[in-house]
């Protein structure tokens, strides 16, 4: 199984309501095992991520008013990419996991922007 990450908004009526992915943007974040392995690696934990390391106990949701907040975090994860990527076991190379990350990082943040855009919130699941 895959994470994907969404954009969502809430309703009239309290209920969030996932909104489509636009053309050319992927909901890719990760392999289910990633949840553990990456966003809630010790890794990730000892940057000071308070984000991510949801994922491995739960789904994450990122409200709205949080969005800013965790574009910062996804830009310390980026800055820390090589950290991450050290502290991981590639399944093929290091090389490999580290595009990986990258892309699924990327896609994450197109989400958050575009949250962060639309006064909607961000979910990982």
């Amino acid at each position: 199984m895959s994470l994907s990450v969404e954009v969502f908004v809430v309703g009239a009526d309290g209920k969030r309501q996932i909104l489509d992915i636009p053309e050319g943007c992927s909901d890719l974040a990760g392999f289910e095992r990633w949840r553990t392995t990456v966003w809630g690696s010790e890794v990730v934990r000892s940057l000071g991520a308070q984000f991510f390391p949801v994922l491995a106990e739960a789904d994450l949701y990122v409200e709205a008013g949080q969005v800013p907040e965790f574009r910062r975090e996804c830009a310390l994860l980026r800055e820390n990419l090589e950290e991450i990527v050290a502290g991981g076991s590639p399944v093929r190379t290091a090389e490999e996991l580290r595009r990986q990350i990258s892309e699924r990082l990327a896609n994450i943040e197109d989400a958050a922007t575009r949250a962060q855009g639309m006064g909607a919130g961000v979910l990982i699941w």
